[in-house]
């Protein structure tokens, strides 16, 4: 019998409060926690249109290549999965494949963006939670109402079982994806006002567009929270199937999902037409318009409502996986211990999730007594601050990915080990490049603030680093030990750790 289904007083309770629930998510509760993260509606009205509107009509295409970029990198990501197997995914892989000093500067990183990203949902949620529930039912309730009420509910699914987070899930991204096909059906029967084409798929549209740059940095940005599969390994039924099975079909949909439904926006309003009304003055609102009119008013209603949930089902998947970071590092002594304690009753990383909910509750009540716009004061530069973050830790993640099965491919062939994460490394470092050189365009603003809000990262990963350092040469055992608080064996290998860890 596994402990996920023993009787709860046959577990010691020392041992569920340092450990997660076992066994207790398959493979398709971990898919909607990745494609629930992506947020795919928020992504089309918000992530389609300006892509369009900045970078032109190889928009489907540019998203389309990501998405291969991605699954090249998660093929050696996943392999790594079967003997590296920790809440802290990145914070792990990086410290086997590289050296715990580079896995402590990543993971650094990798929460900081996360706690931006989440903070950022808060605001997104407040924001057009405001003007959809005013608008649709008169009810007139001011931003931070309807943001800390979203807190409070998180706070509340955050300290329950996983799986109940992931049914709630569940409904609310089958939603999503069912209002998006509506549009998509109706767009086609119609026709739309021009022939259709294949134009945004072409390599003179994709790669060598004038502002190709754009393209990319909204294409990378879509699939935020991809990797948060292996982040619930410890979670998971058969973890050396689940994880990998749950991280293609995450990325193979949404990549699939992304680029039909983003030409799918060619066909309604025309490939010139489509870029005329997205460099127009209502493009926050073409998509809306246009699924109204093509659908029925319904459609429009309920696209106006699934905005909020959207929002809410992603602040809730990021909450998630974030809270298994801050568990992870604080079971290991890298963050405050009590962070490492997991509820006696759920073993839901309690203590971290009420946690992160405190500082976002904190923060939003901050920005509510100064005044602060709840979109451009705290939504969108916590946002720009994440996405980089992020983006530079699955690129260095990728490296040590490919570093780590280079020693040994433990079984593996060289193609999913070696040759697929390279050309993943490389295509993340090229985004992370991409999203630095033109980061106003993630962040709508000008002048030094965007350097300013760029300098967390290096400085994060430097002292990372340097703490890992110091603990070697001060802390020898408590070093060694790292990366070690659970069994990392699977049943088919043993662990194998590499030199300089």
């Amino acid at each position: 019998m596994t402990t996920a289904s023993a009787p709860r007083e046959h577990i010691p309770q020392s041992d569920r409060q340092g450990s997660l629930a076992s066994g207790r998510l398959g493979t398709w509760d971990i898919v909607f926690f990745v494609i629930s993260a992506a947020a795919p509606l928020t992504v089309i009205l918000s992530g389609a249109v300006t892509s369009f509107r900045m970078g032109g009509i190889g928009a489907p295409g540019a998203i389309l290549f990501c998405a291969v970029v991605l699954i090249f990198f998660a093929l050696g990501f996943t392999a790594m999965s079967k003997s590296v197997r920790n809440a802290g995914a990145f914070y792990a892989y990086v410290s086997r494949g590289i050296g715990k000093p580079f896995g402590l500067g990543v993971s650094s990183v990798t929460v900081f963006a996360y706690i931006s990203l989440v903070i950022s949902f808060y605001g997104f949620i407040g924001f057009f939670a405001q003007f959809t529930f005013l608008e649709l039912f008169g009810l007139d309730l001011p931003w931070g109402v309807w943001s800390l009420l979203a807190v409070a509910i998180v706070a509340f699914l955050g300290y329950r079982k996983v799986d109940v987070g992931a049914k709630v899930l569940a409904v609310l991204l089958t939603l999503e994806v069912a209002i998006l096909l509506v549009f998509a059906v109706a767009a086609l029967v119609d026709g739309g006002p021009e022939p259709w084409s294949l134009a945004s798929f072409s390599i003179e549209n994709v790669f060598l567009a004038p502002a190709a740059g754009t393209l990319f940095i909204i294409g990378f940005g879509a699939y935020l929270g991809f990797e948060s599969t292996a982040i619930y390994a410890e979670e998971a039924k058969r973890p050396e199937r689940t994880i990998p099975r749950a991280t293609i079909i995450a990325i193979a949909f949404l990549g699939l999902f992304y680029a039909f439904t983003f030409w799918i926006l060619t066909v309604a309003f025309g490939v010139e037409g489509v870029i005329e009304m997205a460099r127009g003055d209502a493009f926050e609102t073409m998509v809306i318009e246009g699924t109204g009119e093509l659908a029925g008013a319904w459609a429009s209603f309920a696209m106006k409502i699934l905005i909020v949930t959207s929002f809410f089902a992603c602040v809730l998947a990021f909450h998630n996986a974030c809270t298994r970071y801050l568990f992870s590092l604080g079971r290991e002594g890298l963050l405050p211990r009590a962070l490492g304690r997991s509820s006696t009753r759920s073993q839901s990383p309690a203590v971290a999730s009420l946690t992160l909910s405190a500082i976002c509750a904190v923060v939003v009540l901050i920005a509510i007594l100064v005044q602060a716009d709840p979109f451009l004061g705290l939504a969108l530069w916590t946002y720009a601050t994440g996405v980089q973050g992020l983006v530079f830790a699955q690129a260095f993640t990728a490296i040590a990915v490919v570093w780590y099965f280079a020693r040994d491919r433990r079984g593996f062939g060289v193609w999913r080990v070696i040759i697929a994460p390279t050309l993943g490394a490389l295509g993340l470092i090229a985004g992370y490049v991409l999203i630095v050189t033109n980061f106003e365009v993630v962040t709508g603003l000008e002048g030094p603030i965007n350097q300013l809000l760029l300098l967390p990262t290096p400085i994060l990963f430097i002292g990372g680093i340097v703490v890992g350092l110091v603990l070697k040469a001060r802390r020898p055992e408590y070093y060694a030990g790292l990366t070690q608080t659970i069994p990392v064996q699977s049943e088919e290998e043993p662990v194998r750790t590499g030199p300089g860890n």
